[in-house]
Formats: structure tokens, sequence, C-alpha cells
């Protein structure tokens, strides 16, 4: 933290090089892992700030992200990608994790992002379960958040939810066990399962006015393409790309490459 502190002290008074730092944020249920990116940056100068939200037992260092991460950098956008609670190598257990407190998670991240000196405004990315939780922070800031890209967003969790089956695993939707443990090794809460049945996903998202980009894989067998479909159709000022023959995780390098490039392309106009 202390290194940090020195860094935000020379950068209000120089310029400074691009440059990748780890960082610590205060989230909902302990300290936040995360990864700050920051371009080349002009004294005097302010750029975007980017947050980058992983999906369901991920963590921030998964290659699309930090493809994205990258692409953004080349382009003098800055960027936090950051492991949710009980995710990664930040605090807290993965069966305490609800969509709800990654939610809050984000919020805290967000704080953090609007207090340094040299951001000028913040936007917001989202891959699969990430999607969802940065499609509703936007629906709840608004006005505070510039731009919003979902990647897969996986909305489908509450339907998932509604049926009794997440990641592989089946359950009673009606008596939902204490913890649910997954084929990958992790443990569900309960109230993971409670939460995400009732979560408002579309009807939050969709108060958020800004420009939105969508972004999909017809390949998706995780969350159908339809779910993207949707969030696009939901929202005012969206555009949808669906890229043929690409999967959930974005698998292939031309896949993360283009997914990256419309990104950045559309945090630069918005």
């Amino acid at each position: 933290m202390k290194k940090i502190l020195i860094l935000l002290l020379i950068m209000a008074t120089t310029a400074i090089n691009a440059q990748t730092e780890p960082v610590e944020i205060q989230g909902a249920k302990g300290k936040l892992a995360a990864t700050l990116q920051m371009p080349k940056i002009e004294k005097g100068k302010k750029v975007r700030m980017v947050i980058i939200c992983h999906g369901f037992g991920g963590d921030k260092d998964r290659p699309l992200l930090r493809t994205i991460a990258d692409r953004l950098q080349e382009a003098g956008i800055a960027s936090i990608r950051f492991d949710f609670n009980g995710c990664g190598k930040s605090e807290g257990r993965f069966q305490d994790m609800t969509v709800l407190n990654e939610i809050e998670d984000a919020k805290k991240v967000i704080d953090y992002a609007q207090k340094l000196p040299w951001v000028s405004g913040i936007s917001i990315v989202g891959h699969s379960q990430g999607g969802v939780v940065a499609s509703m922070v936007a629906g709840e800031l608004k006005k505070s958040i510039k731009s919003v890209a979902l990647c897969a967003p996986a909305a489908v969790l509450r339907d998932d939810a509604l049926r009794g089956s997440t990641q592989g695993a089946t359950y009673d939707p009606h008596h939902i066990p204490e913890y649910v443990d997954l084929p990958r090794g992790m443990r569900m809460g309960r109230d993971y399962v409670v939460t995400a049945q009732t979560l408002p996903i579309y009807e939050t998202a969709k108060e958020y006015k800004g420009a939105v980009l969508v972004i999909h894989g017809t390949w998706d067998v995780i969350v159908p393409y339809t779910y993207g479909e949707r969030y696009h159709q939901g929202y005012k000022n969206s555009r949808l790309i669906l890229l043929p023959q690409v999967d959930h995780v974005f698998s292939t390098e031309e896949a993360r490459t283009k997914t990256a490039a419309e990104i950045t392309e559309f945090i630069k106009k918005h």
C-alpha cells in the first residue's frame, strides 16, 4: 500500500510510463487482490479507467481478461482487474460468495478508482457472471459509469438456480442444502442459490441508459447466446456482436484478440 501511495504522489506532479502494479482493495468480505494497469500518462492529463470483472469461480488472470487489459493499456486506457471475494488471491470463502456481495466488491473497486487523481471516468467490463455483476452495478450507479461491455453475460444463472442445476451440480431448488459441492472442487453456499433465484438481473441492468456493448459466442453451451441477445434487446443504446464458432471462455487467441479490440474501440468512443 505504501508503494502505491508513493506512486500516486509522483503521478500527481510528473508524467509516468506505462506500468502494472498489484494493489489491495477492501471489499465486501475482506481484501481484494487486484492488478492496476496504467498507460503512459502525461503530466496533468487524465485517462479512462476500466473495471474488469471475472466469472463464476474465476480470477483476474484469465486469458480473456489479461488480453483486454493489455489492449486497453496499449490504447492509453487504464484498468483494474480483481479477484472477487473467495476467488483467486482475495480474502473470504468461496462458499460465502453471492452475486450481491460481488456487486458490493465491484462498487468498492470503483470507489477506489474514482479517488485516483488521474482518472477521468469509469467504464466497466464483465465476463460471464462478471457480466451480470457489471450490468447490475451500472444499472445501480447509472451516470457514474461511462460505458459497459459484457462478454457472454451469464443471466442464465437465475434460471439455473430455479431449476436446481449450477456448474454441473444438481440440487433440489425448493429445499436448498447448506452447500453444494461443484465438479471443479469448489463448494457453493445456500445463499448463492437463494439470492440467484430472485435476482432482478435484466430489471436492474436496463436502468443503465449509457452505451453498452454485448459480445457473445455462438458456440457457447454454458450461457447460450440468446441471453446476450436478451440483454441487447433490453438496452436503449446497445450494440450486439455475435462471434461465430466461439465458446464461453473465448478459448482461441483469435476470439480473445477480436473481443479485446472491439471493447477497446468501443470504450475509446464512449
